[in-house]
């Protein structure tokens, strides 16, 4: 199935400011391939076929496949821990993103990187990393690569508001700055840390403006409207193609869940959580443009079993893969000629 981005493509939609039913309904439909993938992922967790950490994505599945609908092939992306959205929106195979999170054979890393070391070069992922603000580093050089190769590519970086205070991010908004690198920075603010409040943490009451002292444009956008983080992406990635140089994305979002599958998330209340779930979903928020441009009641649940049955097919191929042979140990440790 192809993505919000490839569905633009193949169509002949310009990116503008304005999203038509068929590129709305594809969002829709990466949206909640996202949801229903992280609800099984949570459960194979729960019955212990998924080890190690696993961080969910449930609640800011705009932010990713919004930022995919204003990208082309060829375009970057590279993210935190978090990464499991990141890697359905770009297009990876559920399938494999699923066996990797069980260890197995068929994932993306045959088996050896888990929920947080993912990649594909076909797709442009870059991963998955699980030091807090390196990827934001490894994504500005991805961005010194394009302007090196002037192949008019765009390195979309996400981190967290938990990260947006490293050392290394604003080292990299410095080399970005100075040298006009084309790199989108977005960062995923969902209000909390492991368990700490963003104000708590964070002197800055507005993250879009964390480039300012290196003069980098910036928007603050709902993280939980697919189409305003589309609109945000289209100007944050012109502005990079046209040799401007960085751009700068807070969109501020929510996660449902605890910060990993071991979080109890005690540090909130229920009705905050219910209060985002009910009056800001953007999976029912796009569902209610749809509605209003005429989308029948059938749409929607065509669109929803073929989900299910794609998760269900994740998760049948991942318990049916098997294990890493042990000579996987001494592979992909060393690139020789």
């Amino acid at each position: 199935m192809a993505t919000a981005a490839e569905t633009r493509k193949r169509t002949g939609k310009s990116r503008d400011t304005s999203v038509d039913q068929e590129l709305l309904l594809q969002a829709y439909r990466d949206m909640l391939l996202i949801r229903r993938f992280e609800e099984k992922a949570g459960q194979l967790y729960g019955m212990g076929l998924i080890g190690g950490f696993c961080h969910l994505y449930i609640g800011q599945e705009a932010v990713v496949v919004g930022m995919q609908m204003a990208l082309t092939p060829g375009d970057e992306v590279i993210t935190s821990y978090r990464d499991h959205g990141h890697m359905l929106a770009t297009g990876m195979d559920p399938r494999g993103v699923m066996a990797e999170l069980t260890g197995r054979s068929g994932g993306y890393s045959h088996g050896k990187g888990g929920s947080m070391h993912m990649f594909s070069k076909e797709k442009n992922f870059f991963g998955g990393h699980g030091i807090v603000g390196a990827q934001v580093s490894l994504g500005t050089g991805l961005a010194f690569s394009n302007w090196y190769r002037s192949n008019d590519r765009v390195a979309v970086t996400y981190f967290g508001e938990g990260a947006s205070n490293q050392g290394q991010v604003f080292e990299s908004f410095n080399l970005a700055a100075l040298m006009k690198l084309p790199v989108v920075y977005v960062i995923e603010n969902n209000k909390y840390g492991m368990g700490t409040h963003v104000e708590r943490a964070s002197a800055s009451r507005d993250l879009s403006k964390n480039g300012a002292p290196w003069s980098i444009p910036s928007i603050q956008v709902d993280g939980m409207d697919v189409v305003a983080v589309k609109e945000a992406g289209d100007q944050a990635v012109a502005h990079c193609r046209a040799g401007k140089g960085p751009f700068l994305i807070e969109a501020k979002t929510y996660r449902y869940r605890g910060h990993s599958m071991s979080d109890p998330a005690r540090y909130r209340t229920r009705e905050e959580i219910q209060t985002m779930r009910t009056q800001h979903d953007p999976i029912d928020g796009a569902r209610h443009r749809l509605e209003a441009l005429g989308v029948d009641e059938s749409v929607f649940k065509q669109i929803d079993d073929e989900v299910k049955a794609q998760v269900q097919e994740a998760a049948d191929f991942a318990q049916s893969s098997p294990e890493p042979d042990e000579r996987e140990l001494w592979t992909d440790v060393l690139l020789e000629d």
